[in-house]
């Protein structure tokens, strides 16, 4: 494997030029779906590196389950610096394991206590709580998808900035950005290197239903408004993979984009230009990373097939 097995674990770094651009220059859409998708495949990669990795580490340990064979010199000569790396991925792996099972469990817990919170509610898909504090949020799953927003939010808007809020809302439920905003949040766990794109995902979506709310709406200058009366008051969302009206961020940026111009639809920038040539070099980093991860892993698995004895 050589230093193949080490490179996933540092090619997100390619992708953080994107990261920054894509948020001033993308689609919000195409942003989200690029930037999930780099971020998922390269964290799925480092993942099984740092596995392969600890397989050797392991096989050092005494008293340690696996077959002899995995601990003979030619399976830990596969890995440089095997002794150091072998052992230090054992806690780094248990480490991501640990926090992306948390992190599961809680967005589940948070998600069905939510949903238990509206069952006497009727089935309609707004929820209105009578409560003093400021949200509004989606809240995707259960019988059906539910926008949950309180009457001291709704208190503060103009009706025309109230159908913004639900368009906000309705569009973070129809695009399924929940889904984009746990992978991020997963593969940012997976590798820290991640975290830029997982920042700049949440703004994309934030931005993506911003401009299908300002579509519904049909007032860019009303949604706007929203979204700034919104971030003033409001608490946020119950779980950071929930998308929510006003969610923590660049909420100035979000605002000056709706006074301005709906952004160009491009599918993929074009090579000349600073977020094309961006694009292209988290194409290519994701690409590297899947490809040395599979190398290591068939190398791997031909070396331990070859160590262990019928």
């Amino acid at each position: 494997m050589g230093i193949f097995v080490f490179l996933p674990l540092v090619l997100p770094l390619t992708a953080w030029p994107i990261a920054r651009l894509a948020e001033q220059h993308l689609h919000p859409r195409t942003a989200t779906r690029l930037l999930t998708g780099v971020a998922a495949v390269m964290a799925l990669c480092s993942t099984v590196c740092l596995a392969l990795v600890m397989v050797v580490g392991t096989a050092q340990l005494p008293g340690n389950p696996l077959p002899d064979g995995w601990s003979d010199p030619e399976v830990r000569a596969a890995v440089p610096y095997d002794e150091v790396v072998g052992k230090a991925a054992i806690p780094a792996l248990c480490a991501v394991v640990a926090a992306s099972a948390r992190a599961l469990w809680r967005h589940g817990r948070l998600r069905r206590r939510a949903h238990r919170a509206l069952a006497g509610l009727p089935g309609t898909g707004v929820a209105v709580l009578p409560d003093d504090v400021p949200y509004a949020y989606a809240l995707p799953g259960g019988r059906r998808d539910r926008v949950v927003v309180s009457t001291a939010l709704l208190d503060r808007l103009r009706p025309a900035e109230r159908r913004a809020l639900f368009a906000h809302e309705r569009a973070h439920l129809a695009a399924r950005h929940h889904r984009f905003l746990l992978a991020v949040r997963l593969a940012a766990l997976a590798n820290p290197f991640l975290r830029p794109l997982r920042t700049a995902v949440a703004y994309a979506a934030e931005r993506w239903a911003d401009e299908a709310a300002a579509r519904v709406v049909g007032d860019r200058r009303a949604v706007a408004t929203a979204i700034g009366k919104a971030a003033l008051v409001s608490r946020g969302t119950p779980v950071a993979t929930l998308a929510g009206f006003a969610a923590p961020g660049p909420v100035p940026r979000r605002v000056a984009a709706l006074l301005g111009p709906p952004p160009a639809v491009r599918t993929w920038p074009s090579l000349f230009t600073s977020v094309g040539l961006a694009a292209w070099a988290a194409a290519a980093g994701t690409a590297v990373s899947a490809m040395s991860s599979a190398n290591a892993a068939v190398t791997m698995f031909l070396i331990l097939r070859a160590a262990t004895p019928l």
